[in-house]
């Protein structure tokens, strides 16, 4: 490809959420003579909010990702390179990226940031060696595989302490991350236990231990208290105004220096920056790279960031837009319409959203939502969050798939197989 063609590249750096939807926006809409290349460290995309219904086997992996190549139109002449981005010249406007066929040249007219971040592992002492975070398709599977390893052990575990200690899982956090896995937890351990019956229930439990007075702090109050009434009802103990100080192979250390044991531990608090963020020499404010408000950055021509990545200033309310996806989805709209603005020599706009609600789910067919104020929860409110991540799923195929097996799982047990990918060559 000549320079000149490459210099009308529009890149997306990010398969996310905020990145592929902003690719989805742009690549019916370019002007003759510019290519939309997306760059992902992963071939699919990951719907993040459902990755504790993929650990509590209340769906299958594959439900809750999508090929960017599905996501991607190839045959307009667009381009998808899986690799992982190690240098930006905003200068000369290229990029470098590690991809399967070594190191690769990018060079681009328009760059766009949509990374996202990472899980912090150190958040809390020993969270790292002792706790399981909950950010990726491999987290989501190594929780479930660590929940069947602890009930088969029980069953074969003689000591009575030891058992206890086995069927005790830990979560914490209480924001919208805790409370789906522990609501799923518990809905997944009652439904199989049917499979593990010398694993007595009284011996099992789950308990979330949260920093804060209520529950869903992003929510109304209202909608916090019927959370917790719903979890503390199918057996959940949730521990309020409960900082967690330590983590151990015997559990967590409370601030009240009580440990409260179990050997399992989940934790769904504390994000990083992309590793990628700090190397860019880029304006940050915690973390997250600093825009205009039509989501330019203003260090560099063509340099664009969304999503979780940046922080936007959002016009409605004069803040910083939060990280979450309903505001990653508006944010990729607006960029779209903006970069295009742009190419035409247009004025931009500034981005503006009001929140139009907040819904998490929090067990099998259960859920809390508000919803352009109004409140919902139960099944309406977990049928809602569903229809609303079934939507932003890619081609009809897909979604009418996942629609079926969906509505298969709502009246069957939870899967418990354990998948362990063991080669041949590996085997004795």
């Amino acid at each position: 490809m000549s320079k000149s063609a490459e210099k009308r590249n529009i890149v997306v750096v990010g398969g996310g959420f905020a990145g592929t939807t902003v690719a989805r926006h742009l690549q019916d809409r370019l002007p003759p003579g510019y290519a939309l290349v997306l760059v992902s460290e992963e071939s699919y995309t990951t719907f993040n909010p459902m990755l504790p219904e993929a650990m509590g086997a209340s769906i299958f992996p594959e439900h809750v990702v999508a090929p960017l190549r599905e996501i991607l139109d190839m045959r307009a002449g667009h381009r998808f390179v899986m690799g992982r981005v190690t240098e930006i010249d905003a200068v000369q406007q290229t990029l470098s990226c590690a991809s399967l066929a070594g190191n690769t040249q990018i060079g681009y007219a328009h760059l766009i940031l949509a990374f996202g971040n990472r899980a912090r592992l150190d958040f809390i002492p020993g969270m790292a060696e002792h706790a399981l975070p909950l950010k990726t398709v491999g987290d989501a599977m190594e929780i479930r595989n660590s929940v069947l390893r602890r009930l088969a052990a029980m069953e074969l575990e003689a000591d009575a302490a030891k058992r206890r200690l086995l069927g005790q899982f830990l979560v914490v956090g209480g924001g919208f991350s805790g409370v789906e896995v522990a609501g799923e937890l518990i809905d997944c351990l009652h439904s199989i236990q049917r499979y593990y019956p010398h694993a007595q229930p009284r011996e099992i439990g789950v308990t979330l231990v949260h920093d804060g007075a209520r529950l869903l702090p992003e929510l109304p109050p209202r909608l916090g208290a019927a959370a917790l009434h719903s979890l503390r009802q199918r057996g959940v103990q949730v521990l309020l105004n409960t900082g967690a100080t330590e983590i151990s192979a015997l559990g967590v250390r409370l601030r009240s220096a009580e440990l409260l044991p179990g050997a399992t531990v989940i934790c769904t608090i504390g994000t990083r920056p992309n590793s990628l963020t700090q190397s860019l020499g880029l304006s940050l404010e915690r973390g997250r790279i600093v825009t205009r408000a039509d989501m330019r950055v203003a260090e560099h021509t063509g340099l664009w960031a969304l999503g979780d990545c940046a922080l936007v200033p959002n016009a409605h309310d004069g803040q910083p837009a939060p990280p979450t996806a309903q505001f990653a989805v508006q944010q990729a709209g607006q960029l779209a319409d903006n970069l295009l603005r742009q190419i035409r020599g247009t004025a931009t706009r500034p981005f503006s959203h009001q929140a139009r609600g907040s819904m998490a789910a929090i067990g099998h067919m259960k859920g809390v939502a508000q919803v352009f104020g109004l409140g919902l929860s139960g099944l309406p409110a977990w049928l809602l969050w569903r229809a609303y991540y079934l939507s932003l799923m890619p081609t009809w195929g897909r979604k009418l798939r996942i629609f079926v097996e969906w509505s298969w799982g709502m009246f069957f047990p939870a899967d418990i197989t354990h998948l362990r990918f063991v080669r041949s060559r590996d085997q004795g």
